[in-house]
């Protein structure tokens, strides 16, 4: 059966790269699934999601003229159509990690990235007191 864009099927992560999972196919084909279509949430890492051997079930997303295959988990998932919010995709535990202070759902970047420049333009703020001295010059005060 040939594959065609749309097609839900089932595969097996061969390989896990950085960016993404290689995922094995019927008739000995592979795709890959960027770490943006692994989930809805933020991934830092994708060793935390996915390992060799995981079956998945994946949509056909795109076939490339070149024969490359894109695929998407997060596409593929069954999410509720009546709930406002979207379903977060759970996330195992990996040894040693820390969760998410949320800890009921994974961060979006936008949140992240927002979070970090308030925690950042703070402590520059505060740096910047501590090192211009009474006299006005840079550097803080000298004994």
């Amino acid at each position: 059966m040939a594959l065609k864009v749309g097609d839900i099927v089932t595969g097996k992560v061969s390989g896990i790269t950085g960016f993404g999972a290689f995922v094995d196919l019927e008739d000995h084909k592979n795709g890959l699934v960027h770490i943006s279509e692994v989930s809805d949430g933020f991934i830092k890492d994708i060793h935390d999601v996915l390992t060799v051997g995981d079956e998945v079930k994946v949509k056909v997303m795109k076939i490339g003229d070149d024969g490359k295959i894109g695929l998407s988990i997060r596409a593929a998932s069954d999410k509720p159509k009546a709930s406002g919010k979207p379903q977060r995709a759970s996330r195992p535990q990996a040894h040693g990690a820390r969760p998410h202070a949320s800890h009921s759902k994974p961060e979006k970047f936008d949140d992240l990235l927002s979070n970090f420049l308030k925690k950042s333009e703070s402590r520059l703020s505060d740096i910047k007191k501590n090192t211009e001295g009474k006299r006005g010059g840079r550097g803080g005060r000298r004994s």
